[in-house]
């Protein structure tokens, strides 16, 4: 009965080259979303230079305001149907 048993390790084959695509791109899509959510939860400190002019009170002549968009013509309004009961 002991010579029935094989306990040899089972035969895996090699890896093919798309497996090995999938596999490294999956690890390097795994630290990407991680970096990607520490970057959302740690706060990141500001290393710029303020300048001394961005203190000062701009002018009305510095500020533009943003242009409104006008209305699409091509936009019909929608017809209100009645719901059937």
């Amino acid at each position: 009965m002991a010579a029935e048993l094989d306990f040899s390790p089972p035969e895996i084959p090699e890896p093919t080259f798309m497996e090995n695509v999938l596999r490294y791109g999956l690890f390097f899509g795994a630290i990407f979303q991680l970096i990607c959510v520490l970057a959302i939860i740690l706060p990141v400190s500001k290393s710029h230079k303020t300048d001394s002019d961005s203190f000062e009170p701009k002018n009305s002549e510095t500020v533009k305001k943003p242009k409104a968009t006008a209305p699409q013509i091509s936009k019909k309004p929608k017809k209100e149907s009645k719901k059937k009961r």
